[in-house]
């Protein structure tokens, strides 16, 4: 949760700091863990869709989505983890920007998503969901397109389980041109 000083620069300051922090202490948390490298690895919705096989999509327009649905993005996978935590300090003065106009209150536009089944994509706004994330919110406007594919994403926790998914896909394919 944000920690109010009274100055928003500082306030902002120590939100990303704070927010770069808890990414490296995860990050060190998985390798001690030894738990496999793309678990906290932010999912590529290109990989994601070609797994699933896309069967079209259509606008759903502007809705309240919940922040923790959002598992991946369509670029920018390099800038933030799993939870939009930021991994460097390359985005902090775009971050920091965004924090304090929102810290003043001035309006902030709904980010931009993919939906495939119950999970959601950042097409734009990557920074938006970080600063969301790192401030405690649980919900944040969005215009959002949803995307039908052919096999259901449920069950996708990580980029490894995108194998078996690309496998139920093939196998659905195979069938049904027999």
């Amino acid at each position: 949760m944000a920690r109010e000083t009274g100055f928003p620069k500082a306030d902002v300051e120590n939100d990303f700091l704070r927010a770069r922090r808890r990414q490296v202490l995860a990050n060190l948390g998985h390798r001690l863990a030894r738990e496999p490298d793309d678990v906290n690895m932010i999912l590529p919705f290109n990989e994601v869709v070609a797994a699933l096989g896309m069967e079209g999509e259509r606008y759903l327009g502007q809705q309240t989505i919940h922040l923790d649905t959002i598992v991946g993005t369509v670029d920018s996978h390099r800038d933030f983890d799993r939870r939009f935590r930021p991994t460097s300090t390359r985005v902090r003065e775009r971050w920091e920007r965004l924090a304090l106009a929102q810290r003043r209150g001035e309006p902030i536009p709904p980010i931009d998503v993919y939906r495939i089944g119950d999970i959601h994509f950042v097409r734009d706004g990557h920074h938006r969901v970080s600063i969301a994330l790192a401030t405690g919110r649980s919900t944040i406007d969005a215009y959002v397109t949803e995307v039908k594919t052919t096999v259901s994403a449920a069950g996708i926790q990580r980029r490894g389980d995108l194998l078996m998914k690309s496998y139920e896909r093939i196998f659905i394919d195979r069938k049904s041109v027999v």
